[in-house]
């Protein structure tokens, strides 16, 4: 197989090389390791999994230091993965994978829960532990330095939630780290729970309660405001527990409803806004902040849910997979009650999105990295930087080569917010390997790459710590 597809094939090989080939003008003061996460193995024994978001969870760590690149590879040890190779099957329900049951089985699983801990999605550090996340709330801490599993992180509180984003919001200056929860039951409930920097436990920052949950996999953070994005993408509490379905094929797109967006002040939890807009899809919001009496809040967003449909592996791995990206989209939310409004930001298609944290985060920005089509309908196969205040685009392309996400890293004693590089993992299926990319992020060329003895599959979201 010589093309995208090769990214959607499972990979159960664990390696460590001490030193990558490296090739360019790789930036002499670029010190630090690129952790990466997404899916790996996309089957046991005889049965496939249905979505990518489904594969069993694998670490990736980039370690750079003196002009040199070390990679090592291990699957995350979770308890998804252990019991369905020692049952050989799958065994516990994942975003868009059921397991097989009996009707003795699904009653029971309904008093006996075993949530996955297939951590999948994106990697942070907690109380100086790095951990895994998925949409469940069960981060899963990982050693930084061999990638070895070490357990499913306990909170120091009684927090009961059931979904918990894979996104959460550190907040500059108190280093807080900001999540969004949902409860599911007789009466749904919306939470904002902060952690205190070294701290485990979640302390309350709002709650809402709510009828039928929107399906949200991030939210948006401004100095003062914690914005969440309702879109009609909703279930009934009860068809999860009934219907026997897969978690994410409960949920119904109810266009009718629109978008509804949610403004809830840090301080004391209050809904201070609430804006009711087009009907619209979006998995990643990218910054917000605030401006002449609004909330701006930035996200990339779809017409409607069919992405989630397109993703499935089965499509992937089609000979039309026409999965596309999205348009980075900013809504203008006034704190007043006022008209809320909202514009595409740029032509160019967007996805994946990454800013310089930290600096740009809640607060007015100019630079927004992602990954992008060259053609619609195409897997995606650019990276992007978008001006969000211009709509100005550069990208990068190498034909046959498939780039994810890309994370900035800063220059030390930058001044300006693009003053750094970005970091990307790359396909190259006609190679039969991956290479990670060094761009200089102001220019948007290429500066070094070090290839990867064996291809890496597509995965989703990685830290750069210093």
């Amino acid at each position: 197989m010589s093309d995208y597809r090769r990214g959607f094939e499972s990979l159960r090989q664990e390696i460590h090389e001490p030193s990558l080939p490296v090739e360019g003008d790789w930036p002499n003061w670029l010190e630090g390791t690129l952790f990466r996460n997404g899916p790996a193995q996309f089957e046991v024994g005889d049965e496939d999994y249905n979505h990518w978001f489904d594969g069993h969870a694998m670490l990736h760590a980039f370690r750079m230091q003196d002009g040199t690149v070390a990679y090592r590879n291990r699957f995350v040890r979770s308890k998804s993965r252990t019991e369905a190779l020692e049952e050989g099957r799958i065994t516990r329900s994942e975003f868009a994978t059921d397991p097989c049951m009996s009707i003795f089985g699904r009653v029971m699983s309904l008093f006996n829960p075993t949530p996955t801990d297939n951590a999948s999605i994106n990697v942070a550090r907690l109380d100086d532990r790095y951990v895994a996340l998925t949409a469940t709330p069960l981060p899963v801490a990982f050693d930084p330095e061999t990638l070895e599993t070490a357990g499913v992180v306990a909170y120091d509180d009684d927090v009961d939630v059931d979904m918990s984003t894979p996104h959460p919001h550190v907040e500059p200056g108190t280093e807080r780290t900001l999540v969004h929860t949902v409860s599911f039951g007789r009466q749904c409930q919306y939470g904002v729970y902060g952690v205190a920097a070294g701290e485990t436990t979640r302390r309350p920052v709002a709650t809402l309660g709510v009828d039928r949950p929107s399906y949200m996999h991030s939210f948006g953070m401004s100095d003062n405001y914690v914005i969440l994005s309702e879109w009609p993408l909703v279930v009934d509490p009860t068809d999860l527990l009934l219907r026997g379905e897969p978690f994410i094929e409960n949920f119904e797109w109810r266009p009718g409803r629109g978008t509804r967006f949610r403004v809830l002040r840090k301080e004391d939890g209050a809904e201070v806004a609430t804006h009711e807009m087009e009907a619209a899809f979006g998995f990643h919001h990218v910054n917000a902040f605030e401006r002449d009496g609004a909330v701006v809040c930035d996200v990339v967003t779809y017409p409607d849910a069919s992405i989630v449909d397109e993703l499935s592996l089965g499509r992937l791995r089609s000979d039309d997979p026409s999965p596309g990206s999205g348009h980075l989209r900013r809504y203008r939310l006034p704190l007043d009650g006022g008209s809320a409004s909202s514009t595409i930001q740029s032509d160019e298609r967007l996805e994946l999105p990454r800013i310089h944290d930290g600096p740009a985060t809640g607060r007015p920005y100019q630079y927004v990295y992602g990954v992008g089509t060259r053609v619609e309908g195409q897997f995606t196969d650019q990276l992007v930087k978008i001006d969000v205040s211009t709509g100005a685009a550069q990208t990068w392309h190498e034909a046959g080569t498939y780039p994810g996400e890309a994370v900035f890293v800063p220059a030390p004693g930058g001044t300006d917010e693009d003053d750094g590089v970005v970091l990307s993992v790359v396909l190259d299926p006609a190679d039969h390997q991956s290479f990670l990319l060094v761009l200089d992020a102001a220019s948007f060329a290429e500066r070094a790459r070090a290839p990867v003895p064996h291809p890496i599959p597509f995965g989703f979201h990685g830290q750069f710590f210093g």
